[in-house]
């Protein structure tokens, strides 16, 4: 898989050309294209360099075994030693800035939890995989903005969908989709006995309105007033919206802001993420029949994850990974899990590509 990278260098070393060129550089729109390739190209440039004048001072170092002075030929080893396993570092990161970037990585994300099955349990659980994610965004300094969310009467969410907005957010929380399991002891269990209850998470990235253009013709909506828990009205107008799109039969609702305008433009916004991540499954599922979504987004068909209270166990189903940190997983450390998942999906991308 390395044939491609003295192409790689030879668009490189064009590209710095192009930047230095006068009619380029007027070309502001020109300008910035080359200026992003070429940042894109770097650290692939950079390691292949390294990488070539380490095969050089290994033919150098072999060639020195062939020396009639055994101190020469002894130094050689240990530095044939040193460099093969420098070879094989380089190797690994070459291998890792080759597979192709996922182009929504650095989009901001939007995140869907919803109560599955479990009642009142399962929308607690809700309720904590969503401080869960608040304060793992936190972490980063990413911002949190509450698109919709219905409410139990027990205090947990029936839903909850929310925009995080920071570098890199789908790229870390892509992984995250999925059905995740909690079993634990109610608060209104007497006897003492676990339940299972489940949570869906859904992980979407935001699409812009050049990404995805919506037809007004295509779409439906309504306005109804909105109400909080136990059918209390929330306020006196009917500000909240339901926006049906035809085509597909996705419907999204928001009740969140007092003004009509707004409930609709947040809506919209959660409409077209959706549309997109539709459209990005659809187009994976014909690049290659076998995954069920893109690299990396999780299966939402199934279990992904379990969260056992009594062990203090959490267990990522799709790699097997277990670890006993509950109490500090639910306080947003989730780190470690995207790390092993990111290295998962990036191996099993990297064969994909090697065929």
């Amino acid at each position: 898989m390395f044939d491609k990278l003295p192409g790689v260098e030879d668009r490189f070393v064009e590209l710095e050309n192009l930047l230095s060129d006068p009619a380029v550089v007027k070309d502001r729109q020109l300008y910035q294209k080359y200026i992003r390739e070429h940042a894109e190209l770097s650290s692939i440039v950079a390691t292949y360099r390294e990488y070539k004048k380490n095969i050089i001072e290994i033919d150098d170092s072999l060639e020195l075994l062939k020396d009639s002075d055994p101190d020469i030929v002894r130094l050689a080893k240990d530095e044939l030693n040193g460099l093969n396993s420098q070879k094989e570092r380089i190797e690994k990161e070459l291998k890792k800035l080759l597979i192709p970037k996922d182009p929504l990585d650095d989009k901001n994300v939007l995140l869907e939890i919803r109560a599955g099955t479990g009642g009142d349990e399962a929308g607690l659980f809700t309720a904590d995989l969503f401080k869960m994610y608040s304060i793992y965004a936190d972490s980063r300094h990413w911002k949190i903005e509450v698109m919709n969310h219905h409410t139990t009467g027990v205090g947990g969410l029936k839903e909850v969908i929310a925009l995080i907005k920071g570098k890199g957010a789908y790229s870390r929380l892509k992984y995250e989709s999925g059905i995740h399991r909690v079993q634990r002891v109610p608060v209104t269990e007497t006897q003492g006995r676990i339940h299972t209850s489940a949570v869906t998470v859904a992980v979407l990235p935001e699409a812009e309105e050049i990404e995805v253009n919506i037809d007004p013709g295509e779409i439906n909506v309504d306005v109804y007033r909105s109400t909080g828990p136990g059918g209390q009205s929330v306020n006196t107008t009917d500000s909240a919206v339901r926006i049906t799109h035809l085509p597909t039969g996705l419907v999204v609702t928001c009740q969140d802001e007092k003004s009509q305008l707004k409930n609709k433009n947040k809506a919209m916004k959660v409409l077209r993420s959706r549309l997109l991540d539709q459209m990005s499954r659809e187009q994976n599922e014909q690049r290659s029949k076998e995954r069920k979504n893109q690299i990396g987004s999780g299966d939402r068909s199934g279990r992904i994850r379990t969260y056992n209270y009594p062990q203090g166990r959490v267990t990522d189903h799709r790699i097997g990974l277990t670890l006993y940190k509950l109490d500090a997983i639910l306080q947003g450390q989730i780190e470690e899990i995207i790390d092993e998942l990111t290295t998962h999906y990036q191996a099993q991308a990297l064969q994909e590509q090697i065929g």
